[in-house]
């Protein structure tokens, strides 16, 4: 029987062909570039690609009649014990440059090894050993056994969950070590997470409702939006060159609660009594905010659109960290909201002065040490309420 060619089948053949393509393509980039996430990017892309596969198959009438089905069944096309922690591995090394794969990390990919001698074992007695139908005596593949589709959707909730918070400490990392972190922050990737959450929540609810999970004809819309979402993370991930500034190890933060409860660190030295050290707090907050703006006002760091938080710290002769707890504590802000926030002091001052009836606005927003307009509109609206242009016109009217 030849590939029937029908609207789903060609389709789902299409994405196939593509996420296999994708696949090698990464692997190749991963390799020449040595981006390990381009790596686990190919692998996860490549898991993809075999996840749809028998529904592809079987709406071309391959994978329920013979001589296909003999073969095809025994092939554990759906990995959905292994897909899940690739996808968190590869937004771990999409995002934190500092990540090293540990012996640790291998106990991730424990239950996808399980299965696969799992399936390993099925296919060696039916097919050598009693050479007749054992496990495969009720016609069903065993990729789509309640049990094993359960657990997938739970391993891939999970990991998805984790990913995110990955990508919100990510997040909140960024912004306190870079000036410029709106350029650097993975979209597309959050985007993707939240999509994939949500498909999954919407998938529960029909799985509840009709758990039947290999009746082809009820499956195309999930399995449509399933290689939608892994085509638009490989295109994104392949087009996109930027490589993560940011490192969790050497971050200035421990978790996202710092940011609302920073402590200063005045020296190496161990830790005295509370009380005592609370004092202290509040009389080196002022001194360390007294160095860091004159800095800034003398030296015009901000003008520096690659401004990074250890540029300061190194400056005035002491650890990242201790910089970006006095900006969270000792001025309300991020890193990356108070160099901003020295930037548009200088464009207002140079606004006032109307150097923008001789320079354009982009112009003078990059001397004041923005690296695009995107991020220029956004700091002003958000400092400002207003727009540039709305901003111009108010000062006119003066």
């Amino acid at each position: 029987m030849l590939f029937s060619f029908g609207l789903k089948s060609s389709i789902l053949l299409i994405f196939f062909f593509h996420g296999i393509v994708f696949s090698v393509t990464l692997l190749i980039k991963g390799i020449q570039t040595e981006n390990k996430s381009s790596l686990w990017l190919s692998l996860f892309t490549f898991l993809c690609a075999l996840y749809i596969t028998p529904f592809m198959l079987g709406y071309a009438g391959w994978y329920s009649g013979q001589p296909y089905r003999d073969f095809l069944f025994y092939i554990p096309f759906q990995q959905l014990l292994l897909l899940p922690p690739v996808l968190y591995f590869y937004i771990k090394t999409l995002l934190d440059r500092s990540f090293k794969f540990t012996a640790w990390d291998y106990l991730h990919f424990i239950p996808a090894a399980a299965y696969l001698i799992y399936s390993l074992v099925i296919f060696l007695t039916d097919k050598v050993f009693l050479n007749e139908y054992y496990f495969y005596a009720d016609g069903r593949d065993k990729d789509f056994s309640s049990w094993y589709q359960i657990a997938g959707l739970c391993f891939l909730t999970y990991y998805l969950t984790i990913s995110l918070k990955t990508y919100y400490r990510y997040k909140a990392i960024t912004y306190n070590v870079l000036s410029f972190a709106d350029q650097v922050m993975f979209k597309w990737a959050k985007r993707f997470l939240i999509a994939f959450l949500v498909l999954i929540a919407i998938r529960l609810v029909f799985f509840v409702v009709n758990p039947e999970w290999d009746e082809f004809g009820r499956k195309f819309w999930y399995y449509l939006s399933f290689s939608l979402l892994f085509y638009y993370v490989s295109v994104s991930g392949y087009t996109n060159s930027l490589i993560s500034a940011t490192s969790f190890r050497d971050s200035p933060i421990d978790s996202e609660d710092d940011l609302k409860f920073p402590t200063i660190e005045t020296d190496s030295s161990t830790s005295t009594q509370k009380s005592a050290e609370e004092k202290s707090e509040i009389q080196d907050l002022d001194a360390w905010k007294e160095k860091i703006e004159r800095l800034m006002l003398n030296e015009k760091m901000y003008e520096n659109p690659e401004l990074v938080i250890s540029d300061i710290s190194s400056q005035l002769g002491t650890h990242s960290r201790n910089i970006s707890q006095v900006i969270n504590q000792g001025f309300n802000m991020n890193f990356n909201d108070f160099v901003n926030h020295y930037r548009l002091k200088a464009l207002l001052l140079k606004l006032e002065a109307g150097e923008h009836h001789t320079k354009t606005l982009l112009a003078l927003a990059l001397e004041c040490g923005f690296n695009s307009k995107s991020t220029f509109n956004r700091a002003f609206k958000r400092s400002t309420s207003l727009t540039p242009k709305e901003y111009i016109e108010k000062l006119s009217g003066k």
